[in-house]
């Protein structure tokens, strides 16, 4: 695993250790950031179910202000970390120990706001649409925000959640990514 362009490019990235994290291949990176633009001015990214950051991480090698990392699992913290500080991340990340639902909610009460979020549960995990909505609800969602879902390809996800809609859907192997925009008043 590596950072793949930006000011990270070529970074090796730290894998969690153990078989309990699936992380996300560089081609299926390499196309998610094809869908949703090569670089970014600013924004603020919400990395949940963050694993090894890698996600998030590509998104501030490749322009992002600012990333929020959210995983329960301590190896996975503290694989982030040491990913963050390796590329020079450190001061333009949080990364928090949580639960995904617990972690939203405070998010909330800080008033938190993202332009771009990356959900990369583990498979098994069947509420995928019903955290998109929660996102929405919770006002996590700037205008405009763009959501990547990661999930298996043989779950279809529908074309709207709620104020989401799907841009796009790319099926890479036993792996699908499923991009959708927020609108303010669900268009």
């Amino acid at each position: 695993m590596r950072v793949i362009t930006g000011t990270a490019r070529g970074r090796r990235l730290k894998a969690v250790p153990g078989l309990a994290t699936r992380p996300t291949s560089d081609r299926v990176k390499e196309a998610i950031f094809s869908m949703i633009g090569p670089f970014f001015d600013g924004g603020a990214v919400l990395d949940l179910f963050a694993g090894t950051g890698a996600l998030g991480i590509e998104a501030l090698s490749r322009g992002a202000e600012r990333a929020v990392f959210i995983d329960r699992e301590r190896a996975s913290v503290e694989t982030v970390r040491a990913n963050l500080a390796a590329c020079g991340f450190a001061d333009r990340a949080e990364v928090y120990r949580n639960d995904a639902l617990r972690a939203l909610q405070l998010l909330r009460r800080r008033g938190a706001a993202f332009d771009l979020v990356f959900l990369d549960p583990p498979y098994r995990f069947a509420a995928l649409d019903g955290l998109m909505l929660e996102l929405a609800a919770l006002e996590l969602l700037r205008p405009g925000a763009v959501v990547v879902a990661e999930h298996a390809a043989g779950r279809g996800l529908p074309e709207r959640v709620g104020p989401l809609v799907r841009l796009r859907r790319g099926e890479y192997g036993d792996t699908a990514v499923s991009v959708y925009e927020f609108g303010e008043k669900g268009v």
